[in-house]
């Protein structure tokens, strides 16, 4: 957000609570009519619309087994439906030369629960949506982050000393996001080194479920 104002960008965000950006829409991306409501009162003050970043996202906490319905639908209409719901009411606020942007996450390439689960539905959604929007020369990225420390997302301390090293802050997903848009990089990965996630359940999809249940096996059953 700082990094867009300090571009001369008027930065207006919706989000349940205050933030610091120059404007501020109260809004709970999940509920569909909440966000046509707070787009169109953006759109009426601001009828162009040059960036577009879908940013929300809630842990599932759990898999699919462990967590409850409600935290499951919670998951999916938070993380997925948000940017589509986003995307489509301010859609009449882009036009060529516009760019939306999707925090998507490394998750979302591989299958490890609710959380991955929606994560790869909004994967699904940004690669469509930059086919769809394309011959109005309106660009979409897809930003798949890693651990990312933030406040919603405490990493290091869930992680532990050893895979907090795998954690990065997020003014590098910012630098790596404003470089996509800069130079017209369509999907990255940050850091890169998380990719190989991705090839190996692209190539061998079901490699991680034999591996997860001979893993399973040898754990000691408790009485």
């Amino acid at each position: 957000m700082r990094a867009l104002q300090a571009r001369g960008m008027l930065v207006v965000g919706l989000s349940r609570r205050p933030s610091g950006a120059d404007e501020h829409e109260e809004c709970d991306v999940a509920d569909r009519a909440a966000v046509e409501e707070a787009a169109a009162r953006v759109l009426d003050r601001h009828p162009r619309i040059d960036l577009l970043a879908n940013n929300a996202g809630v842990a599932a906490g759990g898999s699919f087994l462990g967590a409850t319905p409600e935290r499951i639908e919670q998951t999916i209409r938070l993380n997925y439906l948000g940017s589509v719901w986003t995307t489509l009411a301010f859609l009449p606020g882009l036009g060529g030369g516009s760019h939306v942007v999707n925090i998507v996450s490394v998750a979302g390439t591989v299958a490890d629960g609710p959380y991955s689960a929606s994560k790869h539905a909004q994967l699904a959604f940004s690669r469509s949506l930059a086919l769809e929007l394309a011959p109005r020369g309106i660009k979409v990225h897809t930003v798949n982050p890693g651990f990312v420390e933030t406040e919603g997302f405490p990493q290091r301390e869930r992680l532990g000393s050893l895979l907090g090293r795998l954690v990065v802050d997020p003014p590098l997903v910012v630098e790596r996001l404003l470089a996509a848009v800069d130079h017209d990089r369509r999907e990255i990965t940050v850091p890169r080194w998380y990719r190989p996630a991705a090839w190996v359940q692209a190539l061998a999809p079901g490699a991680l479920a034999t591996a997860r249940a001979r893993t399973s096996r040898r754990r000691p059953r408790s009485r």
